[in-house]
C-alpha cells in the first residue's frame, strides 16, 4: 500500500471539455439543472416522475459521451467485458437508477411525501447508538447515500456532521446547501471539505459523541490517499475518514443504501471498523481502509447499476484515475 496525492482535475467532475465551456451554468453540473430538476418534483404530481426520468434518461444516455464510456468501463470491471449492446442496456440502466435516485433526493428534501426506509444490521446498529459514544458514517456513491446520512439525526436526535466536496458549479452547491438547510434544521449540520478549520472541529464532535457523515470512496482535491485493491484493480481511497477515527477513538462504521422501488430504500449497516493505534500509524490507518474496500465492492456487486461513478476509473494499463459524481 503507498501513499499518493490525486492529480488535478478535482477527483469529483465527470471529464468534460468544449461543451461546459460553452454551456457554462446549463451544462449538467451547472445551477440550472439543479433548479429545474427539484422544480419540477416539487410541483408536478408524483406520477409523472415517470415520464421525466423517462424523457431526461435517454436525453443524457444520448447527449453525455464522456460519461458513458466511463460508466461502460467501470461496470467492465464489476460484470466483465460484453458486446456493444449489452454495453448500451449497463450505461442505461445506471442512467435510469440515478434519475430516480436523484429526483426522490429532491422529492425528500423539498416535499413531505412518505419514504419507506428499511434496515439490514440493525442489532450493531442500535448497540453503537446506545453507547453513546461518537462514529463516523462512511458511505460511498451508492443508491441515495443521503437517506443513510440523515438516520441518527432523524431517528436518534442526534447531531450528524456531514462532509461534502464543493460542487463544480458555487451557485448549485449554494442552492443544495440552502435544501438540506431547510429540510434537516439544527440536527443536520453541513461542512465543506475546504474549511483549513475542518478537522478539528470534526474531531471535537466525536468527542462530544456527535456522529459525522463523510463519502470514503473518493479522494477530495489535494487530499492524501492511500492505494487499495478494487476489483483486481488499484484504486484509491481518502486517509481522512480512517486518521480522524483513529485520533477520536471512534469507530468507522460503513453504510450502503440501495434503492428498492418508488420511495423505497434499504440501509445496509456493516460492522463497525475499529482503527488500531498501535506504533505503526501507517499500518493502523492501511488495515481500516482494506476492510472498507472489501466492504465497498461487495456493496458495488450487489447492485452494480446504482454505483454513481463519472469518471473513468481505469485506463487499459489499470492506472488509477480519480472518480466523483457531481450531484449526491
Amino acid at each position: 500500500m503507498s501513499v499518493a496525492v490525486p492529480r488535478e482535475p478535482p477527483p469529483h467532475a465527470p471529464e468534460a471539455g468544449w461543451a461546459r465551456r460553452l454551456l457554462g451554468p446549463f451544462y449538467v453540473t451547472g445551477v440550472f439543472w439543479y433548479r429545474f430538476h427539484q422544480l419540477g418534483v416539487k410541483l408536478l404530481p408524483g406520477w409523472t416522475l415517470w415520464v421525466e426520468v423517462s424523457l431526461f434518461t435517454t436525453f443524457f444516455w444520448v447527449v453525455l459521451r464522456r460519461i458513458r464510456d466511463a460508466i461502460a468501463g467501470n461496470l467492465e470491471a464489476v460484470l466483465g467485458p460484453c458486446g456493444w449492446w449489452q454495453r448500451q442496456v449497463r450505461i442505461y440502466r445506471t442512467f435510469w437508477t440515478f434519475a430516480w435516485c436523484l429526483s426522490e433526493r429532491y422529492e425528500r428534501l423539498s416535499t413531505r411525501r412518505t419514504f419507506k426506509v428499511g434496515g439490514e444490521g440493525l442489532d450493531d446498529w442500535r448497540d453503537l447508538t446506545a453507547s453513546g459514544e461518537g462514529f463516523l458514517l462512511v458511505t460511498a456513491h451508492l443508491g441515495n447515500w443521503e437517506v443513510g446520512s440523515m438516520l441518527p439525526a432523524s431517528q436518534e436526535r442526534r447531531r450528524i456532521h456531514v462532509v461534502r466536496e464543493a460542487e463544480a458549479d458555487p451557485r448549485a452547491q449554494r442552492f443544495i446547501q440552502d435544501l438540506i438547510r431547510r429540510c434537516g434544521g439544527d440536527l443536520y449540520v453541513t461542512h465543506f471539505a475546504e474549511d483549513p478549520q475542518l478537522g478539528m472541529t470534526l474531531l471535537d464532535a466525536l468527542r462530544h459523541g456527535e456522529v459525522v457523515a463523510l463519502q470514503g470512496d473518493r479522494p477530495r482535491s489535494g487530499g492524501r490517499t492511500a492505494a487499495v485493491r478494487l476489483f483486481g484493480r488499484p484504486y484509491t481511497l481518502p486517509i481522512g475518514p480512517a486518521a480522524l477515527a483513529r485520533a477520536a477513538s471512534a469507530p468507522l462504521v460503513p453504510v450502503f443504501v440501495f434503492r428498492q422501488g418508488r420511495r423505497r430504500y434499504r440501509c445496509v449497516i456493516r460492522p463497525a471498523i475499529r482503527v488500531a493505534h498501535t506504533a505503526d500509524r501507517q499500518r493502523d490507518l492501511e488495515a481500516a481502509l482494506e476492510r472498507f474496500a472489501a466492504d465497498l465492492e461487495a456493496a458495488i456487486r450487489h447492485d452494480p447499476h446504482q454505483w454513481f461513478c463519472f469518471r473513468k476509473l481505469w485506463n487499459r494499463k489499470t492506472e488509477v484515475q480519480y472518480e466523483m459524481d457531481p450531484f449526491l
